[in-house]
């Protein structure tokens, strides 16, 4: 019990959460979740767009407070749902003024919600629309390392800015391609569970100049809230984990990973 009413730390120096879901968050109102992610000097906030039905939705939510920002994209869960209407939304508007990146895309051959050809198709457009706006690609990949890989070589000259492979649970070789590639991978709240050495063994190998920290709320919750549903609040408790995973001073993590989202999302191309 007492790990549970540990207090959230507030560090000096400012963190950024990379990938969250704004519009996913049920257990309190939103203006009480984003008044505590300020309150831990969270300066600035990502809400990930994931299907047709929340693009919109993730704009409106960016334009919400002058630290709030989106993307626009479709996860590889909803590909089947990707049309030329979708496409032509996420290109009218992935150069908005408060919209990052293009993402949520990717594979996921996991759960196979949608058909794996169908979802390899969704990406490459999706990789083209980040490539024509000049924007970072945030990727999820699941189950899927090769055909992840054998897409982003084929993007490797035109997709300038990069991105994150967030949430990343994959293997050593997407791992080692994706950073040889100077992508970032971004880590959550997945580093603190217990049977995740596998994660933890790929944080140890990636350069702290390419960790991204994210939540993925309301996915995720880190220990010690785990059974909680998951906020921005908590992304210090990532920056703690990946600290000690790595044998690094908690400071060091925590301006590197900030210096990292700004050069990420926020710098010009």
């Amino acid at each position: 019990m007492s790990k549970k009413r540990r207090e959230i730390p507030v560090f000096d120096h400012p963190i950024i959460e990379t990938h969250c879901h704004l519009d996913y968050l049920k257990d309190r109102p939103l203006e009480e979740i984003l008044e505590e992610t300020r309150r831990v000097n969270i300066e600035k906030v990502i809400t990930i767009a994931v299907a047709p039905g929340n693009l919109a939705t993730v704009r409106e939510l960016s334009t919400r407070a002058p630290w709030l920002y989106g993307t626009q994209g479709i996860h590889p869960h909803e590909a089947e749902s990707y049309n030329d209407a979708v496409e032509k939304e996420i290109r009218t508007h992935a150069q908005d003024d408060k919209i990052v990146a293009v993402g949520e895309i990717g594979l996921d051959y996991f759960y196979d919600n949608a058909d794996r050809a169908v979802q390899r198709d969704v990406f490459r457009r999706q990789l083209q629309i980040a490539c024509d706006s000049d924007r970072p690609v945030v990727i999820h990949s699941r189950d899927a390392d090769e055909d992840t890989i054998a897409i982003l070589k084929e993007f490797e000259q035109a997709l300038k800015r990069r991105g994150v492979i967030h949430s990343f649970t994959s293997g050593p070789g997407l791992a080692q391609y994706a950073l040889d590639q100077g992508w970032n991978l971004g880590f959550n709240g997945i580093t603190t569970f217990n049977k995740a050495e596998n994660v933890r063994d790929i944080v140890r190998m990636t350069p702290i100049s390419q960790i991204l920290l994210e939540t993925d709320a309301p996915f995720l919750t880190p220990v010690p809230y785990r059974g909680r549903e998951n906020a921005p609040f908590y992304l210090p408790f990532i920056a703690e984990r990946i600290a000690e995973v790595k044998e690094l001073p908690l400071e060091e993590v925590i301006v590197q990973t900030y210096q990292n989202s700004l050069k990420t999302f926020f710098s010009a191309p």
